[in-house]
């Protein structure tokens, strides 16, 4: 991070400035060039699940999500940091019985679904990330690895991956690093500009090899039907946005305040990220950028208001405090 970095999102109660967020962004095309940026566009930042789509190529490339007999909605959910809904379940449940193995293979870790309190169960098939697993072990099992290992850096499924997020985002493999998220899968380590990159290409991919372009197009096409699988049905961002633009705007939240974005058919690419992990004004802040670079249209404003708002209330629905975005 950098502590020069802008801030971004300010907190103020009662009229006093009580917490300011400091962060960077970018917008980019599909080359790379920046085209409007704050901060540091360059600053190397772990993007956690915002690269979903970028380790979802090789299930479409190797022919794993055909050869499975994979719709729409199982690329959706490997997209996905899902709420653990219905019918993420019954989606992540189908592509386990055609890849033909138990959701005890799935390494993501037990977790509750969102927004169900703490009397759930914690399981790995309501993990967030468990749709991402299942298309990983889909290529797992195509390619004839033991599904053990599917999350080994130097496997044949994530050494695919890792190619994937390089070639897309235009960084050296060798620079990616190699930490652990919290789906226990492989992240990256790259530079803000190069990930914005990344989206942009997925969402116009008229200048990849015809192979990636289709899978780019495949993916898309997926969020768009299929946006509630995305992120979920109560409160998700990401599946507003899809929803309200009609898939226009394909987007992805990653953990730590990252968000980004592709502009379908408008050559753009978007990443934004807040320095302290603090998602207070984070999606107030994405709004109203969007809003004002122009890739959102007023009534597509009107209809996401709700996360435009400005205005923070206490657990008894009191307003207390207002964002305000320098």
């Amino acid at each position: 991070m950098r502590r020069d970095n802008p801030v971004l999102a300010e907190f103020w109660r009662n009229n006093k400035l009580e917490s300011l967020h400091r962060g960077a962004w970018v917008v980019v095309n599909s080359a790379g060039d920046v085209i409007e940026s704050a901060g540091d566009p360059d600053q190397a930042i772990f993007p956690r699940s915002a690269t979903k789509s970028l380790q979802a190529l090789p299930l479409i490339e190797t022919g794993a999500a055909d050869a499975f007999g994979f719709g729409p909605q199982h690329i959706a959910l490997a997209l996905a940091s899902h709420s653990g809904e219905p019918r993420h379940l019954a989606v992540a449940q189908d592509g386990l019985d055609k890849i033909e193995l138990p959701a005890e293979a799935l390494q993501c870790g037990p977790q509750r679904p969102f927004n169900s309190g703490l009397d759930a169960t914690a399981n790995r098939i309501t993990n967030n990330c468990s749709g991402k697993h299942v298309g990983f072990l889909a290529v797992s099992q195509h390619l004839g690895e033991d599904p053990a290992h599917y999350l080994a850096p130097d496997g044949a499924v994530q050494t695919l991956v890792r190619a994937a997020n390089a070639e897309m985002t235009d960084t050296e493999p060798s620079t990616l690093g190699g930490a652990v998220d919290g789906c226990s899968a492989p992240t990256f380590h790259l530079p803000l500009r190069s990930l914005a990159t990344g989206l942009a290409r997925v969402a116009n991919p008229q200048g990849l090899a015809p192979e990636r372009a289709d899978a780019c197009r495949r993916i898309t096409a997926a969020a768009t039907a299929h946006p509630d699988l995305v992120a979920g049905t109560h409160q998700r961002l990401c599946t507003d946005l899809m929803s309200v633009t009609g898939g226009r705007i394909f987007a992805k939240v990653g953990a730590e305040a990252v968000y980004t974005l592709g502009v379908v058919d408008a050559d753009v690419g978007f990443a934004i990220k807040i320095d302290d992990g603090a998602l207070r004004g984070f999606n107030a802040l994405i709004i109203s950028t969007l809003r004002r670079l122009e890739l959102l249209t007023d009534d597509e404003v009107e209809q996401l208001e709700t996360w435009a708002s400005r205005t923070l209330h206490n657990w008894d629905g009191i307003p207390i405090g207002d964002i305000r975005l320098p």
